[in-house]
């Protein structure tokens, strides 16, 4: 199809690929190019320039990945592998090409997934481990059933093809024999794979990859991944992950306690940007405060194979800053140190420290680490820890307070970017409820506007601009945008995710990828209980209701005070008929929240149905007659079988700009709504109609 060529860069001194076409497979360049331009993975061939009919590639030295392989080699590459290829169907992009030629292992052990370009043509003699170009666009021996019978593939047929390539490079044979293409094809459809002879933990995971019904796969890489990592046979096998628990504050005042907390947070921040190391979200690392547990339960308790602890000390203009990284395996220490700096090198000392934990785990950190857009005056870097860990105490005092910390951080460095995203997302939050996100949606844009002026790099504002687009605008061009824009980050934050999930994909009906989106954001926070309620709730949506039911009761044990998870499970219990049970849930999410509206008209309209009008009419006048979010009054109409009533109340909730309207458009539970007349015009109005 044409050559490549290995060629020396003048410009930056590097030596690259550089692959080039032939005319006649011009369409098959442009696609490849256009797949990894838009990525951006630590196990993905990177493209580094493109012209007219050529590529300008990272140059790799190593060998094509070939069976058969120890167990844990075969999972180490395969973990690396499945997150490329989650990486890539998180971007729309499907491989549809997956074998051990395309998979590159790198003599230090990194594997790299190669050939975004599919070929379209049939070759009459062609080999069944080479492309076949054609009607049929994959490789014969890999093929998912679907592929091969010419039906619309998703992501599950690359999951096929990966439990091909997993079953090749732990037997050393492929699972499909035969001498000619069609015997391969006959057999991938006909017939079972040989027993592996492996662990049985790993062949399940193999089998059910190549299950001939998509939908007895693995529905996601996400769940491959972590099927893999639980089959795992070694603590050696489970990728590298790490958790920073927060800095003790031995400096004697209380009120240094945002400061040793937002230390460590920045720290988390900077390890985001060790490509192939994850890292677990401050929820959930945060979890362990003040309790004195042992490192490797917490490790344990997080899927986690290190831990960084350390303490601050302050004194003056003086800081003492002290960490220990400890491996989960037998809680020895890895690496200390002990940083005594001025107060003004506390930059110097997050990158320090992100630098020796890259160095511990053998890894590099990405160029960005350490360059910072913008390094803030003291005072204002202050000033914006005391408001961002005011604005996640998520009270309206704290809000107020914490409003004032971040205008007070931008006036003493207006071109500090955070403290205008944060700002901006304090008033989103606010959008929620508290206030109208008609109202807000103008502050947000701009504060995000000026946070992404500021630091162009940040894929945060993006997230409060692709919601602002779908919530406010119903622009959803707009927000498809914004939303990859975010997405394209390394790696993805659980706030994206959310994002992306509840504003975008649930609008369109799209539940099992937004489940998916939820179920990565989950991966980082374990412990977050909001997170986990949201996936749960996007389960319920996608009709998986024993699943739902299942994290949604895991939320509960992570914090039975918190409504969400009360109010997910009740719904569960409501769609499936459940009334007593349902009712018991919307009680707990009443006591939990007494004003919150939602769990207001989900327990109001449970108890008509169950009979009790009087107490559904005392809590009905206790909501009020204009109540914020109006969602509440929608749900409560919507339970009762109100159809009418419930479309005027969801009409205002538009007006109002809530964004439950889009969050819940399409959502099982306003499936009555969207069957009457009138959802004709508030579809129209929302921009959402029901090809969407």
């Amino acid at each position: 199809m044409g050559e490549v060529y290995k060629a020396l860069d003048t410009r930056l001194d590097r030596i690259v690929a550089i692959k080039q076409l032939t005319p006649d497979h011009r369409e098959r360049f442009e696609r490849e190019a256009r797949a990894i331009a838009a990525l951006n993975h630590p196990n993905i061939c990177q493209v580094y320039d493109v012209g007219p009919d050529y590529l300008v590639l990272e140059y790799l030295e190593g060998q094509p990945v070939r069976g058969p392989l120890p167990p844990e080699d075969a999972v180490r590459v395969a973990i690396q592998i499945a997150g490329a290829l989650q990486a890539a169907h998180e971007h729309g992009i499907l491989h549809r090409d997956l074998k051990p030629a395309n998979i590159m292992v790198t003599a230090g052990g990194t594997a790299k997934l190669l050939d975004f370009g599919v070929a379209k043509r049939l070759a009459p003699a062609a080999d069944v481990t080479e492309t076949t170009p054609g009607a049929v666009l994959g490789t014969p021996a890999y093929m998912s059933p679907e592929q091969i019978e010419g039906q619309s593939v998703d992501a599950r047929s690359d999951i096929f093809s990966f439990g091909a390539v997993l079953y090749e490079i732990l037997a050393g044979r492929r699972p499909f024999a035969g001498n000619t293409t069609s015997e391969v094809i006959a057999a991938i459809l006909r017939d079972d794979p040989p027993p592996l002879g492996r662990p049985p933990a790993l062949e399940r995971v193999v089998m059910r990859c190549l299950a001939k019904k998509p939908a007895d796969r693995y529905q996601t890489m996400a769940e491959v991944s972590r099927a893999l990592a639980d089959a795992s046979l070694t603590p050696a096998m489970r990728p590298p992950s790490i958790a920073v628990l927060p800095f003790a504050n031995l400096s004697g005042d209380k009120e240094n306690e945002y400061f040793s907390d937002g230390l460590a947070e920045e720290i988390i921040t900077e390890l985001t940007r060790i490509p192939g190391l994850k890292v677990i979200a401050r929820t959930s690392a945060f979890a362990f405060k003040g309790r004195n547990e042992d490192v490797r339960g917490i490790a344990e308790a997080l899927g986690v194979t290190k831990v960084l602890e350390g303490s601050v000390r302050r004194a003056g203009d003086r800081i003492r800053v002290t960490a220990q990284l400890i491996s989960a395996a037998d809680g020895t220490h890895m690496w200390s140190e002990r940083y005594d700096r001025s107060m003004v090198d506390v930059f110097a000392i997050q990158d320090e420290i992100a630098q020796s934990i890259a160095h511990a785990f053998r890894m590099k950190m990405a160029k960005k680490a350490g360059l910072r857009a913008h390094t803030p005056a003291l005072p204002a870097y202050e000033a914006f820890l005391r408001g961002r860990d005011l604005l996640f105490r998520l009270t309206p005092d704290s809000w107020a307070l914490a409003k004032g910390w971040l205008d007070r951080a931008i006036d003493l460095d207006p071109a500090y970017a955070d403290p205008h995203m944060v700002l901006g997302l304090g008033h989103f939050i606010q959008g929620f409820g508290t206030q109208l996100l008609r109202d807000l949606a103008p502050t947000i844009r701009a504060e995000a506007y000026r946070a992404l002026a500021l630091d162009p790099s940040d894929p945060q504002p993006h997230i409060l601009l692709g919601c602002v687009a779908a919530a406010h605008d119903f622009d959803w061009n707009e927000a498809a945008e914004r939303f990859r824009d975010a997405l394209r980050a390394t790696p993805v934050s659980a706030d994206t995710r959310w994002a992306y999930a509840t504003m975008y994909l649930s609008a369109f009906g799209r539940f099992d990828e937004a489940a998916a989106q939820m179920e990565r954001a989950v991966e980082h926070d374990p412990l977050n209980p909001v997170w986990r309620a949201e996936w749960a709730d996007h389960l319920a949506c996608a009709g998986k209701h024993d699943r739902a039911i299942e994290e949604g009761l895991r939320a509960v044990e992570l914090d039975e005070s918190h409504f969400a998870p009360h109010v997910m499970l009740g719904q569960v219990y409501l769609a499936s008929g459940r009334l007593d049970q349902s009712v018991a849930e919307f009680e707990r999410a009443h006591r939990a929240a007494p004003a919150h509206t939602i769990p207001l008209g989900l327990l109001a309209g449970t108890l008509v149905q169950r009979g009790d009008t009087d107490r559904a009419a005392e809590l009905i006048r206790q909501m009020g007659d204009d109540p914020l979010p109006v969602w509440g009054r929608v749900l409560y109409h919507l339970v009762c079988g109100e159809i009418d009533t419930a479309a005027d109340w969801f009409e205002k909730m538009i007006q109002h700009r809530e964004p439950f309207a889009v969050a819940y458009a399409r959502a099982p539970i306003v499936e009555p709504l969207r069957e009457s007349p009138r959802w004709r015009r508030l579809g129209e109005i929302m921009n959402l109609r029901e090809s969407g």
